[in-house]
């Protein structure tokens, strides 16, 4: 049996409101604690930001980084100090200080470091904006093509994320490993928790409840459900959407849900945490989400692990998982495709509808338990080291 490892995880932020690489690590971190191995993070956080408060692990926040870089001064020396206490590092993310700050520090040596990309290189960001993709090329030859060059392995959550990166950068060179993502089985909520739930928003009481879970943003395509939620949908169906509204966007889709005649059906929760997201999970009659791109989609699969099905857009890379075990619904990541991805789940019986629950959580049992991604990834991470 391998000997207990010792893995400094490296990330941006914890903040769970910035999206899925927080849930992400947190995941990971406790399954490889539970294998007896010593986890430590380094963040750019504040020190007293208060999602630093139950982490449970160790974790040196050293302060935000400056400008959309994100550059800190303290970030290197601080690797230089001690990083070579450790014999695996994990690099969250590209694009900023952060990587490039590991590539300089173990590069050239003998602890070797890995890249989660998160999704970053998906060719759907250089389509969508041409501008931000020309000024990342000023910079990918020199920073993030060595970051990914010299990587132990550059680590994909899916099979679809790797095919997809191939596109974005001509001058690309990895180690490439696949590795899925997991989430812990999930409690049961309290009996107490879904009544709790239904005093907050009784609104939603004896009506079918679509659920979406992320943050506002126009990559998730909000504004495309309430338009065909509007369109595709009756007074006895309600749809909550239950996250940070991270850029003010809010007021725009509350405005749109009341041109288009659905105000009272549109809920929005702002970010649900703990029992309230478990009852939410557990209320609803399914999970929607037609995003346009979602490297890996965590919130996709807490919905498979509370048996919830998926009816999801063919730009979240494990859309290919969700169609062959008929977890969920695809469909395109527009109007049409998620008015589609509507009429389908109002026209199934409801034999059919308790039939996806099931293979939602046998999904989610098959291929995304916590336990199933942490096997993986040490498989990866104890793999001999590449000669450099």
């Amino acid at each position: 049996m391998p000997s207990a490892l010792k893995i400094l995880q490296m990330v941006q932020t914890l903040d769970p409101s910035g999206g899925g690489v927080a849930a992400a690590v947190f995941g990971l971190n406790r399954g490889l604690a539970r294998r007896g191995h010593k986890i430590e993070v380094v963040a750019l956080d504040d020190p007293e930001a208060p999602w630093l408060l139950d982490v449970g692990l160790p974790v040196h926040a050293l302060g935000a980084g400056l400008t959309s870089y994100r550059y800190s001064a303290r970030l290197l020396p601080w690797l230089k100090k001690h990083g070579g206490d450790y014999d695996r590092v994990m690099v969250n993310g590209i694009w900023q200080y952060l990587s490039f700050a590991a590539w300089r520090r173990f590069a050239s040596s003998p602890i070797p470091y890995f890249v989660f990309p998160h999704g970053m290189l998906d060719p759907w960001f250089k389509e969508t904006f041409p501008l931000k993709h020309l000024k990342k090329w000023l910079y990918w030859p020199w920073a993030d093509y060595r970051v990914l060059r010299d990587a132990a392995a550059v680590i994909f959550t899916s099979e679809e994320e790797r095919l997809l990166a191939r596109k974005s950068f001509w001058l690309y060179q990895a180690r490439e490993q696949v590795s899925p993502m997991g989430v812990e089985v999930p409690a049961p909520p309290p009996p107490q928790s879904q009544e709790k739930f239904f005093e907050h928003y009784p609104e939603l009481r004896n009506t079918r409840t679509l659920l979406f879970l992320g943050r506002l943003h126009p990559k998730k395509g909000c504004d495309i459900l309430i338009d065909a939620f509007a369109h595709a949908t009756n007074n006895s169906v309600s749809l909550m959407l239950a996250g940070p509204n991270q850029i003010g966007w809010q007021k725009d889709l509350e405005q749109q849900a009341e041109r288009l005649g659905v105000k009272q059906r549109v809920i929005f929760a702002g970010m649900l945490q703990g029992e309230m997201k478990q009852a939410a999970l557990a209320v609803a009659d399914a999970f929607i989400l037609p995003s346009h791109q979602e490297n890996f989609g965590m919130a996709v699969v807490e919905a498979l692990a509370a048996g919830l099905p998926a009816l999801i857009s063919n730009r979240i890379n494990i859309w290919r998982e969700i169609d062959q075990d008929r977890a969920g619904y695809v469909e395109s990541d527009d109007f049409s495709g998620t008015t589609r991805l509507l009429n389908r789940w109002m026209a199934a019986p409801a034999s059919v509808r308790n039939g996806m629950r099931a293979n939602a959580r046998r999904c989610f049992e098959r291929r995304f338990q916590i336990d199933k991604a942490v096997d993986s990834l040490l498989d990866i991470l104890n793999e001999p080291a590449p000669a450099r």
